[in-house]
């Protein structure tokens, strides 16, 4: 099965449900179709079409990562940011971090590979993922994301993104 909307029933919270939530919660978002986003270069050949003239957006690749001591954990980044696993493991004082299997995806945040999303934390909270988030999100008026699955793209401004956070119980750790 791939993480396109098509199989959103398969996941324990699909799409659609999650953002009844959203609505339910009255929080905003522009909700955009396209084709499936596997990663960054994907999402750079539509994400012009969703672009409002004057708004600071923030666009995102999200990595789901286990330590050796098998915590888990979402890290969300600007979509250029570089990234070295290793010094970021250093930096968050939590030693060496590897990628998490698709199954454990899966079992942790309810999503499949290429639609990881921050919005996934709604499954996580209760997981234990802890979630780190690039600062540069503090200054963006809109963060893209997945809502779960790789073929819809939600448009939601900052602070109703950090109203979800604190609806579903999630720590914002900000990385510099």
């Amino acid at each position: 099965m791939d993480a396109s909307s098509a199989f959103q029933d398969t996941l324990p919270l699909s799409s659609d449900a999650l953002l009844a939530q959203l609505d339910k919660w009255g929080l905003t978002y522009r909700l955009h179709s396209h084709i499936p986003l596997r990663t960054v270069e994907d999402a750079k050949g539509v994400e012009e079409q969703f672009l409002v003239p004057g708004e600071n957006v923030l666009r995102l690749k999200n990595l789901y990562l286990r330590d050796k001591k098998k915590r888990n954990y979402l890290v969300t980044l600007e979509q250029s940011r570089e990234i070295d696993l290793k010094a970021l493991g250093a930096e968050l004082g939590i030693g060496n971090l590897s990628f998490g299997s698709a199954d454990r995806l899966m079992q942790n945040l309810g999503i499949r590979p290429g639609a990881v999303s921050p919005l996934a934390m709604i499954n996580g909270v209760e997981n234990n993922v802890r979630f780190f988030m690039d600062s540069a999100a503090q200054a963006a008026d809109v963060i893209n994301m997945h809502p779960l699955v790789n073929d819809r793209t939600v448009a939601m401004p900052r602070d109703d993104l950090t109203a979800f956070f604190d609806r579903i119980g999630c720590e914002v750790n900000w990385l510099p």
